[in-house]
């Protein structure tokens, strides 16, 4: 299924839907138009006349807080989402207005109290930040421009002046707890100073200001004499655990193997170091000699022997002396032991006392030259502050003051007419639009196939007259002709010739439709009765000027002849039959035998009978009529029946046996409803050529009696 963004046609034919709604409730456009912009137009006149002006300010943002602490605070400016909104607040504030009022007396020129003057000045006050500056603009609307100039300069001036003291007094105030706080820290910073003296004086420290050199003498040493008693005496256990070691081994061994052990040993008075070797040569060399064959008792094996045993001798002195001063060493480290542990504990006690009195001292120290030096940075920060202070900063410059306007900026005159023009435009096509939306009357040929299910069999235009009447080809016989050739092909038997004409409701064109389409028919050769059924407001009579005092009931309830009845209009082939008078009970006259009797015998004498009738929705006698004939036309006007009622016409017509033949859609604009335009383009296309002369219509006598005309033409004869 193509969607109407995918089909030009259809969305084009959607504009011009809404194209033919505009035109055809223009009308209401344009009244609702007049109506908004006149409205506009009034509101405007009499609206009272507003001056504005305005003045320009730079405004600064408030200085932070002062920088009591180098590299603590930054001094630079900071501004706020909030800054200009609370600035435009202060600028309406009651003080800042009251301000005003006492300047400008208001009180006494506008003759108000406080309180309303105060409210007044707020709606007619109004600030705005320049996008992107430092910049806010004040803009004041008042009904005189001189009051509009005076407010907005004395309230540009009320603000600065206000801000300006403000700011004073914040820094007066932050000065003056800058000199309680320099106070406050030469008083710590003196308290320091006698406490750090005190200490000195008591314990004998030697002070250099700031510099790190203290102590007693040279300094604090006990720490370092206590370090070195406690390295010593270490050392010094460890040596005689090793002694202990060796004079325990020394004891454990003998022979070769305490020989061994005492060469080993790294002692500066050991001389088995050195004979122990030599002893184990004179042995080798002893061996060596036996080995050569020499026995016990050759020089030479003597000799050796008594120099080895020597060297025996020797080391075993030896061993025994190292013995004895590896004792005598053991017990002088001993002594000397004990004496380092009484020295060690003696600077450690002396270190304690030290290293305590050295904290206090220390302590003390950087009390003072801490407060010594945040006592300096305050006494920087209140000099440049008080420099400052003499160097003052306007918090707020006027750039530009306000003037008297000479014209007013409101009512906006050319916009409040745009403004109503198109305000008027947009109402008037959505009420328009809104009215089509509620409106459920037939609108086109479409409205009346889709809900009744039978065709359209002609379009009438608007302001159609009496065709009879007209003079020459008139292009409005042609719906009719087209009238007359669908009804031709719509009907299934050719033998259906009798046809009630109904509508819905009074007003509709029913007769006037009744009338031209016989006077089409006449004119095509067809032999046409016209029965005025309409017993309760007759009118087939006033198209022909003809009494109708005789006529439908006259025949209904006497006993007159049928050719007493029928008259003979001045159109040839048309006949006429009038109400008569008018009766009590229409229904049950239209209801009786006579009225059936009466239809079948004019449909036997005449090609065509065209009965009128009462609208069928109100009275009953267009049921009983579309009963007894063979067709029902249905004529419809063109936006004004709405469908659920067609639908009823239609229903009223079948519960009573009758058969719709189709619709006649009556009194259709063609001007304004574009769709029509192709259903009526005849009046263009058969429009006689220029010089061309028109054909008259025959005219006879308005009392000739209609009982000669009994010849039918043929089925197939030409209908124009």
């Amino acid at each position: 299924m193509n969607s109407p963004a995918n089909n030009p046609s259809e969305a084009a034919l959607h504009a011009v839907d809404y194209w033919q709604v505009i035109k055809n409730r223009y009308g209401i456009i344009l009244l609702t138009f007049l109506l908004v912009f006149m409205t506009a137009l009034v509101i405007t006149y009499v609206m009272p006349k507003k001056y504005e002006a305005s003045t320009t300010l730079q405004v600064r943002p408030q200085t932070p807080a002062m920088e009591v602490l180098q590299n603590v605070v930054s001094p630079q400016r900071h501004i706020s989402q909030s800054f200009f909104p609370t600035e435009f607040e202060v600028i309406k504030a009651q003080k800042t207005l009251d301000i005003v009022i006492d300047d400008l007396e208001l009180m006494n020129r506008w003759g108000m109290d406080r309180e309303e003057v105060r409210a007044k000045l707020g709606n007619i006050i109004d600030a705005e930040n320049i996008r992107g500056t430092d910049l806010i603009e004040i803009r004041v609307r008042a009904s005189s421009a001189e009051d509009a100039r005076l407010i907005a300069e004395r309230v540009s001036e009320a603000y600065r002046s206000r801000r300006t003291k403000l700011e004073g007094q914040r820094t007066e105030q932050a000065l003056a707890e800058l000199r309680d706080a320099v106070q406050k820290q030469e008083d710590t910073v003196e308290d320091k100073r006698k406490t750090l003296t005190t200490i000195i004086r008591n314990r004998g420290l030697i002070y250099q200001g700031l510099a790190p050199g203290l102590g007693r003498e040279g300094g604090f040493t006990g720490e370092e004499a206590a370090e070195t008693a406690a390295r010593s005496y270490t050392a010094l256990a460890e040596q005689k655990v090793m002694l202990e070691s060796q004079i325990e081994t020394l004891l454990k061994y003998d022979g070769d193997q305490l020989m061994t052990y005492a060469s080993g040993l790294d002692l500066p008075e050991n001389i088995i170091k050195v004979l122990h070797p030599q002893y184990l040569d004179a042995k080798r060399t002893l061996e060596a000699l036996k080995l050569s064959g020499l026995g016990e008792r050759h020089p030479n094996v003597r000799q050796q022997r008594e120099i080895s045993e020597g060297m025996r001798r020797d080391l075993d002195e030896g061993v025994v002396a190292l013995r004895e001063t590896l004792k005598a060493q053991l017990e002088m480290s001993t002594v000397q032991l004990e004496e380092l542990k009484k020295t060690m504990d003696r600077t450690k006690e002396k270190a304690v006392d030290e290293g305590l009195d050295r904290h206090g001292f220390d302590d003390a120290k950087n009390e003072f030259e801490t407060s010594q030096r945040l006592l300096e940075q305050l006494k920087i920060k209140l000099v440049g502050e008080e420099m400052q202070r003499r160097i003052t900063e306007n918090p707020i410059i006027i750039h530009a003051e306000p003037f008297e306007s000479q014209s007013a900026v409101s009512p906006n005159i050319p916009l409040n007419l745009a403004l109503g023009a198109v305000v008027g435009l947009i109402f008037g096509v959505g009420i328009a639009f809104f009215l089509e939306y509620l409106d459920t009357s037939v609108k086109t040929l479409e409205d009346v196939e889709r809900y009744l299910n039978v065709p359209v069999l002609a379009v009438i235009p608007k302001d159609v007259g009496v065709l009879y009447k007209q003079s020459g080809m008139s292009p409005d016989a042609e719906a009719y002709r087209i009238l007359r050739t669908n009804i031709e092909f719509n009907r299934k038997n050719p033998e259906d010739n009798a046809i009630t004409v109904v509508s819905g409701g009074a007003g509709e064109g029913k007769s006037t439709t009744l009338v031209n389409l016989a006077y089409i028919c006449a004119q095509g050769g067809y032999t046409t009765l016209m029965i005025d059924a309409d017993l309760r407001r007759p009118r087939l009579h006033t198209f022909f000027d003809i009494n109708n005092s005789v006529g439908l009931t006259n025949y209904l309830t006497t006993e007159l002849m049928l050719e007493d009845v029928i008259l003979q209009t001045p159109v040839d082939n048309l006949y006429f039959m009038p109400s008569g008078i008018l009766p009590a009970d229409a229904a049950g006259i239209l209801n009786s035998r006579r009225m059936s009797e009466l239809i079948q015998d004019v449909k036997q004498r005449f090609d065509l009978v065209l009965i009128d009738s009462p609208p069928i929705l109100g009275v009953s006698d267009a049921s009983v009529l579309a009963s007894e004939v063979d067709l029902t036309m249905i004529v419809v006007q063109h936006r004004k029946l709405p469908r659920n009622m067609l639908m009823r016409v239609k229903q009223a017509v079948e519960n009573v046996g009758g058969h719709v033949i189709g619709v006649v859609l009556n009194n259709v604009d063609v001007r304004s409803d574009s769709q029509y335009q192709y259903y009526t383009s005849y009046y263009t296309y058969y429009a006689p050529a220029e010089g061309q002369p028109a054909v008259p219509t025959s005219s006879k006598a308005a009392d000739k009696p209609a009982s000669a005309p009994t010849q039918h033409p043929g089925s197939g004869e030409d209908l124009y």
